[in-house]
């Protein structure tokens, strides 16, 4: 009889811890490398590309017009993105093994994610949640350092790679089996996390799928190629590429493209909307959409300088590789049933550090400051709200880029943004609001303004212990702040 008690107690006591459980809501955080602003419909109706899924997520959560990612290529934003810090503060500072020398050696470079660092996966995986990773990781160079041993219970395609060898399979990638030959990775990956969410449908989890695409190399199914490829003869006769800035005298001459009309590029995108829309459809079936919030964003700005240049970031300026915005101002959406309003558009100004802190004020776990010290919760956004408590966003990129863009640091306040070149202290101003291609320089018209944002950004460098470049053994020393 004692026994049947105790039995009966321990039933009642566990059905609201399990209910508890079960309403705490799910995340689902998609990741797309490459992905330029202007390469969805939500951010630009006129675009090449379709995306009515990614655009559907747009109508049905907030559209950040002002999300930016903390660098202007892969790796560091992906850091932010796991640890809420500025990739700065650990000198992952460009993408991992990227060394390139220029008129001088670029900065000291940190090529992994510290193990010290408590990723969102692990904050997530400490208040009960399941977590599973799927796809690019590029966040250390060892099998010590790739997902499973930062938070996340399963890894799928997580690996030290930053591209993947193929599109199709065979894949030669160590967390992802060969599928039949020609199995295409974008659908793959998509399988995977499909089917993750079925074993996890009963418990709190994070999903986090970091697409490979729409990174090089470029290669899509051929029928969705031809599809893009007819449609890009309605374009034919329109100037496709101009002349970006020459960084030196001498320099090879870099061009960027103007016109959207790349048809792999176009048929990568739609894959990966296909998927996205794959994935919202499987969190229906199970009746976890309502209760699951999704995160979409990229890491850096649309290629648009080299490697092909495939797609085009007008009116944005540069691309990839970057500080001007095509570099670093990305698709930023967050879809929080029950909390964000469904179509609102907020200009608030927000970057990748913002993820960590949003999604454990989504979760009701305690926030980790001394963890996630860069970033901001974007929750009052979310409800409404048209600002947030900060004063600036910085960035600091001391390498020379494979895409041409040049070493320096930036800093936005308000609509403000200042670029500072490393190489000779140089600066640029430009107002934002009135000029989002960065063509009128202001510097020399507002010295307030510019000597107001570089003491700003100059104290951001100490506060994170910011490396800048190296002289060459027999050259001249570059410019230090």
């Amino acid at each position: 009889m004692r026994r049947l008690l105790l039995l009966s107690a321990l039933f009642v006591l566990a059905v609201p811890l399990a209910a508890t459980a079960s309403s705490r809501p799910n995340f689902v955080f998609i990741l797309v490398d490459d992905l330029g602003y202007m390469d969805i419909g939500a951010n630009n109706p006129e675009t090449f590309y379709e995306t009515p899924h990614v655009d559907q997520l747009a109508r049905e959560g907030v559209r950040f017009s002002n999300g930016y990612a903390a660098n202007p290529v892969c790796s560091p934003t992906r850091y932010s993105i796991m640890t809420g810090k500025y990739p700065t503060r650990v000198d992952a500072t460009n993408f991992f093994a990227g060394k390139r020398e220029g008129r001088f050696k670029p900065a000291p470079l940190n090529d992994r994610m510290p193990l010290e660092e408590v990723t969102i996966a692990e904050a997530l995986k400490a208040a009960g949640y399941r977590t599973a990773f799927f796809g690019k990781w590029h966040l250390g160079p060892t099998e010590e350092f790739w997902p499973e041993h930062q938070g996340f219970d399963v890894n799928i395609g997580g690996h030290v790679r930053g591209a993947p060898r193929n599109y199709f399979s065979p894949y030669s990638n160590p967390r992802l089996n060969d599928g039949p030959k020609g199995e295409h990775l974008t659908k793959r990956l998509t399988d995977e996390v499909i089917r993750q969410i079925g074993e996890f449908k009963n418990e709190p989890f994070l999903c986090y799928l970091a697409f490979y695409t729409v990174h090089t190399p470029l290669q899509a199914p051929k029928k969705l190629v031809e599809k893009y490829r007819k449609k890009a003869e309605a374009l034919a006769g329109q100037p496709e590429f101009d002349e970006e800035e020459q960084v030196w005298p001498g320099a090879k001459e870099r061009r960027v493209r103007i016109l959207q009309k790349h048809a792999t590029y176009a048929a990568m995108v739609e894959s990966m909307d296909t998927a996205v829309g794959r994935v919202i459809d499987r969190l229906k079936e199970l009746n976890l959409y309502d209760n699951t919030v999704i995160c979409f964003t990229s890491d850096n700005g649309g290629l648009s300088t080299s490697e092909g240049s495939p797609t085009s970031n007008l009116p944005l300026r540069g691309g990839k590789g970057w500080l001007y915005e095509g570099g670093i101002r990305e698709p930023f959406l967050i879809r929080a049933p029950g909390v964000s309003k469904s179509g609102n558009v907020c200009a608030a100004p927000v970057i990748s550090t913002d993820f960590y802190p949003t999604i454990l004020d989504l979760a009701g776990v305690e926030p980790k400051p001394d963890q996630h010290r860069d970033g901001r919760s974007l929750v009052p956004l979310l409800k409404g709200e048209k600002t947030l408590d900060r004063e600036a966003l910085f960035w600091h990129y001391p390498h020379y880029s494979n895409q041409g863009g040049i070493p320096g640091g930036a800093i936005r306040v308000g609509d403000y943004k200042l670029i500072e070149r490393f190489e000779d202290g140089k600066t640029n101003l430009y107002n934002l609001k009135s000029d989002i291609g960065e063509l009128n320089d202001l510097a020399a018209k507002m010295p307030e303004q510019v000597a107001l944002m570089k003491n700003k950004l100059h104290a951001w460098y100490k506060d994170v212990d910011a490396k800048f470049l190296q002289p060459k053994p027999d050259g001249q020393a570059p410019w230090r702040p």
